[in-house]
């Protein structure tokens, strides 16, 4: 928490004492725990978790309160674990009186009314405070002590991180009769100051000169990473002269680059316009089947495809994306709430199949 009031020495030989026989257990998580459930109790808070129950968030640089509550007069030892294994001890120390809480009342650091505030330094990453209470007083001179007069708190020195605290404090309470001394635990994060919310876009194409654009906004060509980016979900279209235009949705996350990669197909050829016969049923086949005018075939699907998105459009949809399938094509269009699936197969005998799907979510 304040990884700069710690000076960190090793133990010596009394975090490496056997502790056989010891009353006091180490949990998995390298907490001391009295396996005997004591008419003794004590809670430890910090002031962003009530309950005790959660693992709330706190920017470095950020005030933060610890609190112990115990239900019979006691001795309050507070240490906080930290993510590199480095402890401090936040009571008793020299800033807020002595560590002895009457029973029924609650212990904070810093108190209410104290000339001064007690803030989170790093590192960043799972805290631990571990409260420890005990009926009398506990001799904590091979754990921490205060190496000179103007040192406001205790040096901790543990061999082993959180593991030789826990395995230190056993062999204190060793001693003690099973129903003197119990502990708590409460847990809260560390995050950075300015945490990351933008991310990258990468986009790759096999063809020259394509362009991109991001919600509606130009960013230039393909085959770049584009960086800044605030992270979300948006529509991404991929345009190439002589292509058609690829559109899809990608998802923006912070920290990271998101790669979309665009495999462009056979180029569009160019088809003249088609002649208005005044029929509606021969301009209609005109259209899909296009003119042949010394070039090549076009696709009667892509052509019926093109033809009701247009339509849409002309309604007020917005294409989001185009997509080829095994036997034609498939789009998705977007108006309001209204969602339209636009599917063009290639039938047998010659035949286009165009299925229209709707779409639209009301709120009551």
């Amino acid at each position: 928490m304040k990884a700069n009031l710690t000076a960190l020495l090793a133990l010596g030989t009394a975090a490496t004492l056997s502790v056989a026989g010891a009353q006091a257990k180490i949990s998995a998580q390298s907490i001391i725990v009295n396996p005997t459930q004591p008419d003794l109790q004590v809670s430890v808070r910090v002031s962003k978790d009530t309950s005790g129950t959660q693992n709330p968030a706190y920017r470095v640089g950020e005030a933060i309160t610890v609190s112990a509550t115990v239900n019979r007069d006691a001795y309050v030892y507070l240490f906080n674990v930290n993510p590199d294994g480095s402890v401090d001890q936040i009571l008793p120390n020299r800033l807020s009186g002595e560590n002895f809480v009457k029973a029924n009342t609650t212990k904070s650091f810093p108190a209410a009314g104290d000339n001064f505030t007690y803030s989170v330094e790093g590192p960043i990453g799972q805290n631990k405070v571990l409260a420890l209470a005990s009926l009398t007083p506990l001799n904590l001179d091979q754990i921490s002590s205060f190496k000179t007069a103007q040192d406001q708190f205790a040096t901790v020195s543990t061999q082993g991180g959180q593991a030789g605290l826990a395995q230190a404090l056993s062999i204190v309470v060793n001693p003690l009769p099973q129903n003197s001394w119990v502990s708590d635990t409460a847990f809260y994060t560390v995050a950075a100051q300015n945490p990351v919310s933008t991310g990258s876009l990468f986009v790759g194409t096999n063809v020259n000169n394509a362009t991109v654009t991001l919600n509606g906004q130009r960013l230039g060509g393909a085959n770049v990473t584009y960086n800044n980016l605030r992270a979300g979900t948006y529509p991404v279209r991929v345009q190439a002269p002589g292509f058609s235009d690829y559109t899809t949705t990608v998802a923006i996350r912070a920290g990271g680059t998101t790669n979309l990669n665009v495999e462009f197909a056979q180029p569009l050829t160019a088809v003249p316009a088609p002649v208005n016969t005044g029929s509606p049923v021969l301009d209609f086949i005109g259209n899909l089947l296009g003119a042949i005018a010394g070039t090549t075939l076009q696709d009667p699907a892509r052509s019926a495809y093109d033809q009701k998105v247009r339509e849409l459009q002309t309604d007020g949809y917005a294409l989001q994306q185009t997509r080829t399938t095994g036997s034609g094509y498939s789009g998705t269009l977007v108006r309001g709430s209204s969602t339209v699936t636009l599917n063009v197969d290639r039938g047998a005998n010659r035949t286009v199949r165009v299925n229209v799907n709707e779409t639209t979510t009301y709120r009551y």
